[in-house]
């Protein structure tokens, strides 16, 4: 068995042609739930935090200033326990589908780590992996960033030459995502409206992670013109459009607008604007009694949420005299957990392109990134898995 392709690295054999979408069938025997990681403990939160930050030669005084979002919460971030909570969930709806598909999770910046994850399921026997990463936009560090995890990971274990690994396809239109957001919308208005507020003071901020305007613009195949901020800007906006206009109540009222948090650059580097309490300190100037604010980057309540939105963002909102609601993330929610395994279960009977579910235009998402797809504008090309070279 070829395991690896100077075309798509660490390959199966079904998508080392580079084709966007793999439409062929693919016996694979695991499932590795890769994420982002988290500290379970104060001291754990530098640690970690150096992890995330390998290759930047940040100052731990730096760091500290990051750190106390951390500390806040007794330094332990819940990320890591969200993760079991979905693999549990992943796991519970794969038997119930009757697939034979163990499930290991592994993260990128603390333990357990990817790389223990291939070695675990590699030594259980399994050689044909596929890949789910909890993030749902292009971006470096949302896409590229992964896929070059999982190449270290592999060639950390020992693994290069001895297994595969596919990776499920960006999933920020898949129904199964959105599903749990709109929920979330409707019930945050309603409740609004029943509560007095007119649907048109009522304004909604879709937050997402700011990242780099550079990483922005690199995000997404380069020979589509996405406007502002690349892909990774377009895909917020497209299913913020979808949720917006399949509102059951204030539909076509409700002003919207897409805002960014968490920035954590330096001032001299741009960064995705507008920020999310900076819209909210100036909506009271444009009417509004009243905020929902959306965590569509977000697939759990992670720090960012907890910190930013439910910290800052709730904070701003007070000081602004303003009602503010936070939407739920999708986290295990039913509609999510099956979203996921139907992606697991796409790539496994090699679903063609066209019956892939997608509610905007810019889906489905391909299976095999394409050349240059998010690149790092300050680390240039690295080696990456599930996409093509460079």
């Amino acid at each position: 068995m070829t395991v690896s392709s100077d075309t798509v690295p660490f390959a199966s054999a079904a998508a080392a042609s580079g084709a966007p979408f793999v439409e062929t069938p693919v016996a694979y025997d695991a499932l590795v739930l890769a994420s982002f990681g988290g500290p379970e403990g104060q001291d754990d939160v530098i640690p970690f935090l150096r992890n995330v930050t390998r290759g930047r030669g940040i100052p731990d005084e730096r760091l500290e200033e990051v750190a106390h979002h951390y500390r806040h919460f007794g330094g332990v971030s819940p990320i890591n326990g969200q993760n079991r909570e979905l693999k549990a969930a992943l796991e519970a709806e794969i038997a119930r589908r009757g697939l034979d598909l163990p499930v290991y999770w592994g993260n990128r910046n603390w333990g357990p780590y990817l790389d223990e994850a291939f070695a675990q399921a590699a030594a259980d026997g399994h050689r044909t992996l596929l890949v789910l990463a909890t993030s749902a936009y292009s971006s470096y560090s949302s896409d590229r960033q992964y896929r070059e995890d999982i190449a270290r990971a592999i060639t950390e274990a020992g693994l290069d030459q001895k297994v595969t690994a596919d990776k499920v396809r960006l999933f920020f239109d898949h129904p199964g995502f959105v599903a749990p957001f709109q929920e979330g919308v409707a019930d945050a208005v309603q409740q609004l409206i029943a509560d007095g507020i007119a649907a048109e003071k009522i304004h909604v901020l879709f937050s997402t992670h700011s990242i780099p305007t550079g990483d922005a613009e690199r995000s997404g195949p380069r020979d589509v013109d996405w406007g502002e901020g690349g892909a990774y800007g377009a895909q917020h906006r497209a299913v913020a459009e979808y949720i917006m206009a399949n509102l059951p109540v204030g539909g076509g009222v409700l002003p919207w607008e897409l805002v960014f948090q968490s920035r954590s650059g330096p001032p001299t580097q741009p960064w995705l604007e507008p920020d999310v309490n900076d819209v909210i300190a100036g909506l009271p100037s444009r009417g509004a009694q009243a905020v929902v604010i959306v965590p569509l980057g977000f697939v759990s309540d992670h720090m960012e949420v907890l910190w930013d939105l439910d910290t800052e963002a709730m904070q701003a909102a007070e000081e602004a005299g303003i009602r503010a609601v936070r939407t739920p993330t999708p986290g295990i929610h039913p509609s999510f957990v099956a979203g996921l395994v139907d992606l697991v279960e796409e790539r496994i009977s090699g679903m063609p392109a066209a019956e892939r579910p997608h509610v905007t235009p810019l889906g489905p998402w391909y299976d095999v990134s394409r050349p240059g797809d998010c690149e790092n504008a300050r680390l240039g090309f690295r080696p990456a898995a599930a996409g093509l070279v460079p």
